[in-house]
């Protein structure tokens, strides 16, 4: 058995860890890990159930360290609790190109890091999310299978950001009570103290949200092991406000902004060795005080043990089921088996549909067929057309329904839907008007990076709006989402297309999606019964030419059938001409250049058509192609006045073609 270690003495071995890191790199932030050490200590010595062995086990409680800056805290924890991947030679190569340890936590880089975080606001407004997931996959496979809790660490910052407004009000109204947040209460931020900016009583904002909320001391062991325990205890999500010092030990910089974000520097360090009693040598920790940790790291074993053991004791059914969705893995069969039957009714009976409502009677075959798919919407169900029919809105009563009420809150949304997939066992989709993709850009970015499937339902997707104007209709937003890499962006011509772009977004498991859809009718282009998903190329010939092709013309979503019209303008007047529709550029941009180079074609005129700016379609057309589009903002007006107001039309896109092939 090993012997009980001082909590302090452990809490000074973090301390210790990252002042070297980050004096080492000459780089980093240690003011965050060594204030918040005490906490960290008791949390992950007393309450956190986890198996350092094992760090992917589904019924781990969740570390989310909101405050990413304060990366060497978790590195630290990692290291000290066994982390097989977390070495010392990691941590001595803090920051450094190809090391597990970079200057923000990345999750898919360094097992036992639950989320990308750094961008702040982000962690606090994931682990909603994470919570939210382990709420619904609770009430579907009982708390014998789930049952955890989610602890963030957030800074000042992380609260000051408005995605945190968003997080804490759906935590609060959802009641998600193993959600607790350890505020590190340290009151300062990079400009000096936290007053020069900010005044709100944090405890009193919680409290209004619908939280229980408390102040502690938090380099108080004992303090912090009695608010946690109320926390866990607690019908609602819990803040717990941690008054503490930044960079506690050192001698002048404890308290201060300079200790924030740069190295302490080596006389700092020696001095603040000496007030905390640490006499081991950079980056050495003494050996009763890793085994103390070492035992920590192991404490979750049994429990892990006897979990599986319930696991291999249900039905097989059942645990098939759990096991695979939390593998992330689809019901390939029933997927393949409602794909195929829905393109035979498809092209028996052809429909012309708005690719919104192509996407909402989409949704009422693929949910079925793939039970984890979670739905929702930022108060826009009626317009996005995301909630099928029967689909039972998940609440605090109902935590095992489908469909996410989440309200005006896109940035909340987009944040808490990484985090379901994060957690696992849940394929997250919402809905917003594609125009407000810029309130939640920076998480489906952070989605992007991890590789992570949520898929956003995006509407109302060009001029083709109409009336509701500028403001509303999206000019530039496809070109700014295409330009983030490991993301789909789709923009489906037809119901067929709808469907194959649903298929691709759920098949992608190691990026998330976009789908950009129409609130106008669009005609059924496709109506052959295709085996093949089409789309999957990215582009491809959707109109052969008649002979050869003196025109190639390339367009995406409401803008094909436009294309196809224009085609037929075109042979009418003896010149022979090819549409190609590009569903996901993104897609067709990765393929090989020869596949490419097939789909482009070497007619003599290529021209683009998009109801939207010219960025990115040079790749294909070049930049001598010509453009039919946006190049400013829209207007209000219905919307067929408005594509005849900025020249967006099939005798547009002749007339620019015959123009060039006659040399004009």
């Amino acid at each position: 058995m090993t012997e009980r270690v001082d909590p302090f003495r452990m809490a000074n071995a973090i301390r210790a860890l990252a002042m070297d890191a980050v004096e080492q790199a000459k780089s980093g932030h240690p003011g965050m890990p060594m204030g918040t050490a005490d906490i960290a200590t008791v949390l992950f010595t007393q309450f956190l159930k986890f198996d350092a062995t094992a760090p992917q086990w589904a019924d781990r409680d969740r570390f989310v360290l909101s405050a990413g800056h304060g990366s060497m805290l978790l590195y630290a924890l990692l290291y000290l609790t066994g982390n097989a991947t977390m070495t010392i030679d990691e941590i001595k190569h803090f920051r450094q190109l190809g090391s597990r340890t970079p200057g923000h936590p990345e999750n898919f880089l360094t097992p036992g890091i639950e989320t990308t975080t750094g961008p702040l606001g982000q962690g606090i407004a994931t682990a909603v999310g994470m919570a939210m997931a382990e709420r619904h996959l609770a009430a579907q496979f009982g708390a014998d299978l789930v049952d955890h809790h989610t602890y963030v660490l957030a800074s000042d910052g992380d609260l000051m950001e408005g995605i945190s407004q968003e997080a804490i009000a759906l935590a609060g109204h959802l009641r998600l009570n193993k959600l607790i947040v350890l505020f590190d209460d340290n009151g300062i931020s990079i400009d000096g103290p936290l007053s020069l900016s900010d005044s709100v009583d944090q405890l009193k904002r919680f409290e209004a949200a619908g939280w229980a909320a408390e102040r502690i001391d938090g380099h108080d062991a004992n303090a912090i092991a009695a608010a946690i325990a109320r926390a866990r205890g607690s019908d609602r999500p819990t803040l717990i406000a941690c008054k503490t010092t930044i960079a506690f030990g050192a001698p002048t910089k404890a308290g201060s902004e300079k200790s924030h974000g740069s190295p302490l520097g080596a006389e700092e360090i020696a001095g603040a060795r000496k007030k905390l009693g640490w006499d081991a040598a950079p980056f050495e920790v003494p050996a009763d005080i890793l085994a103390a940790w070492r035992a920590a790291g192991a404490r979750g074993a049994v429990a892990r043990e006897a979990w599986t053991r319930r696991l291999a004791a249900k039905e097989p059914a059942v645990r098939d089921e759990f096991t695979r969705r939390m593998a992330g893995e689809l019901p390939k069969a029933a997927l393949a088996k409602a794909v195929t039957e829905t393109k035979a009714k498809l092209a028996a009976a052809p429909k012309e549909l708005a690719t919104r409502t192509a996407s909402e009677q989409m949704l009422e075959v693929l949910t079925a067929a793939v039970p984890e798919m979670v739905g929702g919407s930022a108060d826009l169900t009626g317009s996005n057309n995301t909630r099928p029919k029967g689909m039972a809105a998940f609440s605090e009563a109902t935590p095992a329904g489908r469909f996410v009420h989440y309200g005006i809150r896109e940035h909340g949304m987009a944040a808490a839907m990484n985090g379901m997939t994060l957690h696992g066992g849940i394929i997250p989709y919402s809905g917003t008007f594609l125009i407000f993709s810029d309130y939640l850009r920076p998480a489906l970015r952070l989605a992007a990076l991890m590789g992570e499937r949520a898929i956003h339902v995006l509407t109302h997707d060009s001029i083709g709006l109409g009336e509701d104007g500028p403001t509303h209709q999206p000019v530039e937003h496809l070109a700014a989402l295409r330009a983030i890499p490991n993301l789909n962006v789709f923009r489906p011509c037809d119901v067929v297309e709808t469907l194959e772009c649903w298929q691709l977004a759920l098949e992608a498991k190691d990026r998330p999606s976009v789908l950009a859809l129409t609130r106008q009718n669009l005609p059924q282009l496709r109506l052959a019964n295709d085996a093949a998903n089409r789309c999957a190329a990215g582009a491809y010939e959707i109109s052969p030419a008649t002979g050869a092709a003196q025109v190639s013309i390339f367009a995406s979503g409401s803008e094909v059938s436009l294309a196809v019209e224009a085609q037929k303008l075109l042979a009418a007047k003896g010149v022979a001409a090819r549409v190609v529709s590009v569903p996901c550029m993104d897609l067709f941009l990765e393929a090989p250049p020869t596949a490419r180079a097939a789909v482009i074609g070497n007619a003599p005129v290529k021209v683009a058509v998009e109801a939207a700016v010219r960025q990115g379609w040079d790749a294909i057309i070049g930049a001598d192609g010509i453009f039919v589009g946006m190049s400013g903002f829209g207007a209000s007006a219905p919307y067929k006045q408005l594509y005849q107001h900025f020249g967006i039309t099939a005798q547009a896109v002749a007339d620019a073609a015959q123009a060039r092939l006659a040399g004009k």
